[in-house]
Parts: structure tokens; sequence; C-alpha cells
């Protein structure tokens, strides 16, 4: 008998690659950005080396593919193609919630990618809302189980909202993610799922033990949106646009962190350029999840390693028009902000 657990995640997989979930109106205002093209660049292009290190693990580039699924037996492909494509380009993954596995040991084979991808760093995922439920041991039994790099805790309340079976109390969750930072076996990062992080909840989040947050701001796909889909209430449009846009999370999740974590931009990066601006912006590494899903659903693992390749040469073409080298280069980048962007920030 399949879970409620499994039957959401497959019904998550069918509606992300069959319906339009995106943003209709928002956008991640990355656009507002203008970037100093550089014509005199003096440097060559094979010179550039965007590789990074996060969480103890080497990164050939800056990318780290968001998590996006994991808990039914349709899932297992998606993930195996997906590490693959990132042992042969030299990056990172996240899975989707453990939540099932833990419900049902089963299951755990769903998420396992190390024998296809011995090498790559490989982030495990939970629900904010769930962490309440599992001890610290549970989760490091289910960590050693698949062989994970690191844990994110996302946090989810609008997604959570909009499910049918949605967990709504998110009271005392600070408290548990400052226990899980402190007894978990691998680092913890935070993340959204789409609709962003901003100041408040960042300045929070510093307090923990945690190494890293991962915006996901709003701008691509709207979860809030999909979850209304599945709940059938009438409701499918009246969220679908809320939340902050990517560009205006990485800058006010920079501004709480004062450099004292790691921040990932991600949350409607759909081009090289993106993710540059991104990294400009303060990001360490920036990710995506339906461009790969997509990708993986067409073409398989190779499909996912066409994809990648493209992404890659984009981030680093951006950076040598931009005359830089490297990531640190990157960050010593000015830029220029417009529009909507700038009047959002304006007001803060």
């Amino acid at each position: 008998m399949v879970s409620t657990t499994e039957q959401r995640k497959k019904e998550h997989l069918e509606l992300c690659l069959t319906k339009d979930v995106a943003f209709k109106e928002k956008t991640t205002l990355l656009e507002n950005i203008e970037l100093h093209y550089n014509c005199l660049p003096e440097v060559s292009m094979n010179d550039v080396d965007l590789s990074t290190n996060f969480l103890g693990k080497k990164f050939d580039f800056p990318f780290l593919v968001s998590a996006i699924t994991g808990g039914a037996q349709v899932t297992k492909k998606v993930n195996k193609d997906i590490a693959i494509a990132c042992q042969e380009t030299g990056i990172g993954m996240g899975l989707g919630s453990m939540r099932a596995m833990i419900e049902d040991s089963k299951l755990a084979k769903t998420y396992y990618v190390k024998d296809v991808a011995p090498d790559i760093f490989v982030a495990g995922n939970i629900g904010a809302a769930q962490i309440k439920e599992y001890s610290p041991q549970e989760l490091n039994e289910s960590i050693n189980e698949i062989e994970l790099d690191a844990l994110a805790i996302h946090i989810n309340a609008g997604q959570e909202a909009m499910q049918p079976e949605g967990d709504f109390d998110f009271s005392g969750v600070i408290d548990k993610i400052k226990l899980y930072a402190e007894e978990i076996s691998v680092p913890i990062y935070v993340k959204e799922v789409g609709h962003g992080i901003g100041f408040e909840a960042a300045t929070a989040l510093k307090q923990t033990g945690i190494k890293a947050i991962d915006v996901q701001g709003a701008g691509g796909t709207s979860w809030m949106y999909i979850d209304a889909l599945r709940k059938k209430n009438g409701m499918k449009d009246t969220f679908r646009e809320f939340g902050l846009p990517t560009a205006v999370s990485i800058i006010e999740v920079k501004n709480a962190l004062s450099g004292e974590k790691k921040i990932i931009g991600s949350g409607g990066i759909r081009t090289g350029i993106d993710a540059i601006k991104a990294i400009i912006l303060g990001a360490d590494l920036v990710g995506n999840a339906m461009p790969i899903l997509q990708a993986q659903n067409k073409s398989g693992s190779k499909g996912v390693i066409k994809y990648l390749d493209r992404f890659r040469q984009e981030m680093e073409i951006t950076a040598f028009l931009l005359g830089c080298k490297n990531i640190f280069d990157l960050k010593k980048q000015e830029y220029v902000v417009l529009g909507k962007l700038k009047e959002w920030l304006n007001q803060e």
C-alpha cells in the first residue's frame, strides 16, 4: 500500500512535469542587476576557474542541484541519473525530504546515490515542521544509511499551508534547529523551497549552529501553487505569486549574516548570467531544480550532463566578459541596480 507521503511525492513530480507551475508575474528581479561588461578583460577564458569548496567538498563550479525528490519508487531513477551527472561534472546535489524513508525504511534505496556517484557532495533534507517529530538519533541513523555529507532543513510555511495534509505548527522550530545543529552528525544548512528567506528569518538563523542558508527565492517554481493544485480548494492562484524575489532574498540574507555563514543563491536561476549575478550579490553557490528535472525526464543522465556543461560554460563566459578569473574576483565586482529592485532596496 502506498503511503500518503509516497503518494505526495509522485503527485509533485507529475505536476512539475505536466503543468506550468512557475510564478507568472513575479520574477527573481535579477534582471534589474546590470553588470559592467569589460571589452578588454585582460584575461584568457582558459584561465577562468570557478571551482570552490562548500562544507568540506570541492565543487568544479559553484552549482548545487537543489533538492528534487526521493521517497517513491519512481524517484529512484531520477536521483541516480542526476547523481551520475553530478559525478561527471564535479558538483553536488540535494535530495528530497527524507520523511518517507524514516516512515518506511524500504524507501531508503530511492535516495541512495553513492554507488553511482561516490565523490560528490550529497545533502539530505527534512522539513522544519517535521523535525519536532524525529530525534537527532533517528536522523543520524538515516544519514549514515544513505551516506550523506550534510543535512538541509527546509522551512516551507507557505507550502505546508497549501498542502492538503500540511503541518501548520511552526512553533519552536528555531530551538529545534539549534539542537539539530549540535547533535546531527553532519553539517546543517537551512533552505526555503521557492518563496525566499528574509532579513528577520536569516538573523534568527544566524544565532544557530547551521553552516549555510539557501535562499530559494521567488521567481522560479511556486510550490504554494503546486500544493494548492493538489488541495483543490479554490485558492490555486491566490498565493501563486507570494514570496521574496531571489535577488532581494540574497541581499537580505547577506546583510543579516555579515559573512558568518555560506549563502546558496537559488530560485529561478535559469542561465549562467543569472548565476554570476547571484554570486556577485553575495551567494557562494547557486542552484536550481526544475531545469534539471526536465533534462532528466527528457534524456536521463546524458540530458542532465548536457544541461550542466552548458550552464558551466555560460558562467565561465560571463566571468570572462567581466574580466574575472575566479569567484574571489567576482565578489569584488560592482553592479548597477535598476527598476523594481532599486525601489525595493530604497525602502529598507
